[in-house]
Formats: structure tokens, C-alpha cells, sequence
């Protein structure tokens, strides 16, 4: 049977957590210090343990009692004597004290094996952009964990590339890799307003009195990259480069069309065009399985993932233009170029 009462309504399905208040009052520390009396049978056993004077010790405790309203402890020349009530509250603590070990010795040990080095290969462009600006709120939850960026030198193998971790283009399928698909990059053709002023806005019908930046990168013979390759036949070529950051810096001096993914429509300077040419392609991370039962590495892996994913907006299925200036995935961006 359901229970009669299963519901979301706040007032009556409130966790312990949520509510603002502590039961216990304001007395903690003079918890802790009973605890080391009853413990040590002695007020000056206590202080030495807790590293403070005879004579704070014996003020907490009194303000413990005073705050409690019974007496917990008697004091002679011999050492220290709990009442009955101090008895319950000492096992109380003892119970309290020793889960509280064993949970800030259990974190302390997770702090520890969440150390070392992880390698991830990942294009400049995306790792400037959207890796870069997370790392900070990485290094603050582990701050022993350090990442080694790497230009991937195969785009296909992340074997070739000897890192750890991969961000590509496709999904790796052999039994000692883990590929999992993340979100989608999109591309379009792009202009800035200089090359505008100077030889006109592109059109479809006028594409053959305009220069394109090609890349070798595009021009690979497989049917994704078809609607680029058709835009630059039409017109000439007036420079080609490999690197993402100087090709799209290229095209920011107004030297020709180019070929960038959409993030870029937040430069001020850029012109998208609609040139029927909106290309995505699809970002896999990709880890050597047997690595990824490393805690640091699976760390990172989760940590791509989330910037990565079809929940950053620029990553998104369908081709999104409008994303908020405001958006944490524009960091990077705005950053780098300083806007």
C-alpha cells in the first residue's frame, strides 16, 4: 500500500536537512570537552588532550551544565565522577564521536586516492573554450587531481595520442575502450564585417566573386563536409590553415569566408551566413577502460561530460544561435577575446 501522505507538498514531506535550525543549541565545543573529561576522568587530563588551560576546560563544562540545566559531572581531589545523567550523555557522545571518525577518516581517504595526473586529448579550440574555464571549479573540489591538456596528434586513435582521455569525432569501438557519445559540435560558414565592407555580403548567388579560408580538416572525401566543399568551388581560395584558434583568426581579419563552429557567433565582428551550409558532427569521449576504474580519471571523464554534453547549449542537436551572453558555457569565449 502506497503511503496515504506520498506527495511533493513541502509541508509535509520537509527533510531534517532543509529545516534551518539546530536541536542541540550552541554548545558543540562544551560537548566535545565533557566528552574528553569523561574520557579522562580528569580535568586536567582533558585539557592537556583538547590543548587548552585547566581553567577553560572547567568553564565549558559549567556552561554545558548551566545550558543543559543538570549536573554531569563531580569534581574531587581525586579526578572527576559522572552523575547518571552525565553517564547516558557520555555514551551518547562516545557513539557520535566515533561515527564522526570514521566519516571524516573515510573522506580523508577519498580526498587522498582522488590524486594524480590525467592526460586528455582535446582541439585547441575546445579545450580553450569550454575545458579551460572548468578546471577551476575542478581543482576546488579535488584540488590533488591535475589535468595535462594534449593537441591531439590522431584525430581517430586515442590510443596514438597516449593520453588517458580523448574528445573526438567518432566513437572508438575496440573491448579495451569506453566511447561515450556526448554532444554536438556545429559549424557554419562565418565573415567578418571588415571582408563585408571591402567586398559585400556573400550570398548564394554571388559566391563566385568571394574568398574562402579553407582547411585541410574540411576537406576530407566523406559526405559531412559536402556542403563546405560546394561553397568553395564556387568561389577562390585565399589562404588555408590547419590550427583552429589562427584559422578563426584569419577569418577575423576580414580575409575570407570561413568554416567555424557556432559558438563564434558571439564576436561582435562575425557575420553568419545562410549559405545552406550548417554542418554537425558529433563529440565522443573516449578512455582505455582499465583506466577509468582510476578514480582521478574517472573523475575527469565525468567532469567532460558535463561541459560537453547537449546541455551546454552550444552542443545542443539542433544548431542554436541564441544562447544567453550570460551563459557559464561563454566564459571561455568572452575571455579570450577579451569582450
Amino acid at each position: 500500500m502506497d503511503h496515504p501522505f506520498r506527495t511533493g507538498a513541502p509541508s509535509i514531506s520537509q527533510l531534517a536537512i532543509e529545516d534551518g535550525s539546530l536541536l542541540s543549541g550552541r554548545y558543540w565545543g562544551e560537548l566535545r570537552t565533557f566528552l574528553a573529561v569523561a574520557k579522562g576522568k580528569s580535568l586536567n587530563r582533558a585539557a592537556d588532550e583538547l590543548g587548552v588551560s585547566r581553567m577553560t576546560a572547567g568553564r565549558e563544562i559549567r556552561r554545558l551544565q548551566d545550558a543543559i540545566g543538570a549536573q554531569l559531572v563531580v569534581f574531587s581531589k581525586t579526578g572527576a565522577a559522572l552523575t547518571r545523567r552525565g553517564e547516558e550523555l557520555a555514551r551518547a557522545l562516545q557513539r557520535f564521536d566515533q561515527e564522526i571518525y570514521a566519516l571524516t577518516t573515510d573522506l580523508r581517504a577519498e580526498l587522498r586516492q582522488a590524486e594524480g595526473s590525467v592526460r586528455l586529448s582535446v582541439t585547441d579550440g575546445i579545450g580553450i573554450i569550454f575545458v579551460v574555464p572548468g578546471l577551476g571549479k575542478l581543482a576546488e573540489s579535488f584540488p590533488r587531481i591535475r589535468v595535462e591538456l594534449k593537441s591531439p596528434q590522431n584525430y581517430l586513435s586515442l590510443a596514438e595520442n597516449r593520453t588517458d582521455l580523448m574528445v573526438g569525432f567518432a566513437r572508438e569501438d575496440h573491448q579495451d575502450m569506453t566511447s561515450i557519445r556526448m554532444g554536438t559540435i556545429h559549424y557554419l560558414p562565418i565573415v567578418s564585417r571588415s571582408y563585408v565592407e571591402r567586398r559585400g555580403l556573400p550570398t548564394r548567388e554571388n559566391l563566385g566573386r568571394h574568398q574562402f579560408i579553407d582547411s585541410d580538416r574540411y576537406s576530407s572525401r566523406v559526405e559531412v563536409w559536402n556542403p563546405w566543399r560546394n561553397l568553395v568551388e564556387q568561389g577562390t581560395v585565399s589562404h588555408r590553415c590547419d590550427a583552429s584558434i589562427t584559422y578563426g583568426m584569419i577569418v577575423k581579419a576580414g580575409l575570407g569566408i570561413g568554416l567555424l563552429a557556432s559558438v563564434n557567433v558571439l564576436e561582435p565582428t562575425f557575420v553568419p551566413l545562410d549559405l545552406d551550409c550548417a554542418i554537425g558532427i558529433p563529440l565522443f569521449l573516449t578512455a582505455l577502460t582499465e583506466r577509468l576504474q582510476a578514480r582521478p580519471v574517472r573523475i575527469v571523464f565525468d567532469f567532460v561530460l558535463s561541459l560537453l554534453s547537449a546541455d551546454n547549449p552550444w552542443f545542443a542537436k539542433k544548431m542554436n544561435l541564441d544562447a544567453s551572453r550570460n551563459s557559464p558555457f561563454n566564459e571561455g569565449y568572452l575571455r579570450l577575446f577579451n569582450l
